[in-house]
Order: C-alpha cells, then sequence, then structure tokens
C-alpha cells in the first residue's frame, strides 16, 4: 500500500472518530477502517465510554472475511482488559496480517504494549501515520495525560470594541441567532462547560445544550463564596452540575457535587479545578466567562485556545471579555489566529493562546 493510500485511510478513521467528539471521556476519540487490496471492507469508531473500541467495532461491521486485511486506526489498539476486552485480541482473531496506527497511546497501561504485542504475533505494524492530524483530534486526552488537566477553550461573544455587554450589563444578545447555534453545537462536542457567578447570577444560563440530536456537556460553576441561587436554572438540567467554592465557604445543601479548593489573591486555584474535572472525564472543557473568569484562566497560563464570536457592532463603555487589572504592552496575553469563520453579519476567530 502506498503512503497516500495509508493517509486516504487514516483520514477516514479521523473523520469516524469525530463523529463521537465530546461522547468518549475518559477514552480517546478513535477510528477504524478494515481495508484489502485498496477496497473498504468496513469501518467503526468508539461510540462513547462503555461501547465496544473502534476496532473490534468496525470488525464487527464486516460481512467480508477479513484475514490477510489492513486495519487503520489513529490510536494504537489497547491490550489490556478494561470495561471492554483487548482490541489486539480482537484484531488477531479476525487474522488481519498488517496494522496501521497513527499514533502510540501515551496511557501508561498501553504506551506501545499493544503494538509490542502485534509485532510478536508476526503482524506488519505500521506507526506514525497522519500522526499530527491524529494528535490534533485528541489534543484534549493527550493534555490530561501528560498534565493532568483538560484542554481549555475560552469563549466569548463580544462587540468590535471587545464588549461583553452594555454599561447596565445588558447582553442578550451580542451576536446573532447563527452564532449562538454554533455555540450550542460546541457545547455538545465538550466534555463540561463553566461559567464564573458573577455570569450566573447576571444571566442564570441553563448551560444546556440546544440543537437536535445534541447532548449536555457536564455544567461547572466557579462560585467562591457558595452565592448560587437554589432556583437558578443550572440546577434544571439533565446533567448535576458540579461547584467549585472556596474552602472556607459557608456550607450549603444544593443538588450539585460542591467542591472546596485553596482560593488564592487572583481567585480559586483553577489547577486544582482543572485536576478535579479530569477525573470526572472531561478532556475538553469550554470556558464562557465572564470576564473575569478568562482573566483567571490567562493569568494562570492554563487555556489553550480562544473562540471570539464577535459582532459589526460598537458600545464604547461596558465590561470586556477580559476583566482585571490593565497590564502594560510588555506583559499582553498574545494569540494566534488559526481560523476564522464568517457566522451570519458576525465572525468567529480561531487563536492558540501563545
Amino acid at each position: 500500500m502506498s503512503r497516500d493510500e495509508d493517509a486516504k485511510w487514516m483520514r477516514r478513521c479521523i473523520e469516524l472518530a469525530r463523529n463521537a467528539e465530546g461522547r468518549t471521556a475518559p477514552n480517546p476519540m478513535v477510528g477504524a477502517v478494515v481495508v484489502r487490496d485498496g477496497e473498504m471492507l468496513s469501518e467503526g469508531w468508539h461510540v462513547k465510554a462503555g461501547d465496544a473500541h473502534a476496532e473490534p467495532a468496525a470488525l464487527q461491521n464486516s460481512n467480508k472475511d477479513t484475514r490477510g486485511a489492513t486495519i487503520y486506526v489513529n490510536l494504537e489498539p489497547c491490550c489490556h482488559h478494561g470495561r471492554t476486552a483487548p482490541c489486539t485480541d480482537a484484531i488477531l482473531q479476525a487474522g488481519i496480517a498488517r496494522v496501521v496506527v497513527g499514533m502510540v497511546d501515551p496511557n501508561p497501561i498501553v504506551a506501545g504494549k499493544g503494538i509490542a504485542l502485534l509485532k510478536a504475533a508476526g503482524l506488519t505494524v505500521d506507526v506514525g501515520v497522519e500522526e499530527r492530524a491524529s494528535r490534533e483530534l485528541n489534543a484534549g486526552y493527550l493534555k490530561a495525560m501528560y498534565r493532568g488537566v483538560p484542554r481549555v477553550w475560552l469563549k466569548t461573544a463580544s462587540t468590535l470594541d471587545g464588549r461583553i455587554a452594555d454599561s447596565v450589563g445588558e447582553s442578550k444578545w451580542i451576536t446573532s441567532e447563527e452564532a449562538r447555534g454554533l455555540v450550542h453545537r460546541l457545547r455538545d462536542r465538550m466534555d463540561a462547560v463553566l461559567v464564573g457567578s458573577g455570569t450566573l447570577l447576571a444571566d442564570n444560563p441553563a448551560l444546556t445544550t440546544r440543537t437536535d440530536g445534541g447532548r449536555d456537556a457536564l455544567p461547572v460553576i466557579l462560585d467562591s463564596q457558595l452565592r448560587c441561587p437554589e432556583d437558578a436554572k443550572v440546577f434544571q438540567g439533565s446533567r448535576r452540575p458540579v461547584i467549585y467554592c472556596a474552602e472556607e465557604a459557608p456550607e450549603r445543601d444544593l443538588p450539585a457535587d460542591v467542591v472546596r479548593v485553596a482560593h488564592r489573591a487572583d481567585g480559586l486555584d483553577l489547577k486544582a479545578v482543572l485536576a478535579d474535572l479530569v477525573t470526572r472525564g472531561v478532556h475538553n472543557l469550554l470556558v464562557e466567562g465572564g470576564g473575569q473568569v478568562h482573566r483567571s484562566f490567562l493569568e494562570q497560563s492554563l487555556a489553550d485556545r480562544l473562540l471570539l464570536f464577535m459582532a459589526p457592532t460598537v458600545l464604547a463603555g461596558g465590561p470586556g471579555f477580559v476583566g482585571g487589572a490593565p497590564v502594560g504592552l510588555a506583559e499582553a496575553y498574545r494569540f494566534r489566529l488559526i481560523g476564522s469563520r464568517k457566522l451570519g453579519p458576525d465572525i468567529l476567530l480561531d487563536f492558540e493562546v501563545v
């Protein structure tokens, strides 16, 4: 098989894996394609945690003989018993001759062991096809594995002059219906969505996903003094929220998981918050504000991306999407533009935090 053919089938694996965005954590997103003589025999993906992994799913979907075929998979097949049987067992039982892997799984219980097992059984194993795309697909999983915290996406809707509300706090609606629709699709792809107590008290958001076929991400509130009203809309969704508060916050009986963390001069210890979220299966976190929350994530160097939904309006007053005290030009937070998209009258700017 040529490198171009290998790359083509690996890109298909990645495309299949994306069908499960927001649904596989704490597992990674994985797709698999079974091919023989340039013909696709079957394909599959890991639909959600607890379901079959991509390799057995693809093999079970085949109504053709898979002996001597090649299986493509964007992440190294597992070789341990967890909630499902090892993927290496399914590959060997199917008589697969060659395995093409996008990248090695950094999980210590795998970490090259699956590749070694397949090679020891006499299979040809090629690793590193479309590795960069494979890594980007599971960037949240990789960050959780390597650093113990999820990938953090700051999201904001602002005017051309960076305002998220007018001078009296009115913010509905700065951006268009098209932009708001994309935000709900983003929530569907994320493991959790977070706001601070200021946004909770001002806007009373439900933090639900309102789109056909969508599902709610885990609602997360930063509420250092535990001021959240008992009748807040966030308690009426399909998932039990997690509220992070200061260790000295008053005791309250709320329909949420309340987690106490250290309180620093610039707010709650966000690294402790993120570490706890990883234990709850969160690999991708959408932070929806407000301005002080965005500032805290930037101040503590914990943000990875900024999604800026910008409306073609100017308010010339009101809060900005990054709060707190001004900084000098030398200390300014900097971003790299990696994409843009028009949404009705608005534009979405996608930045990496640098």
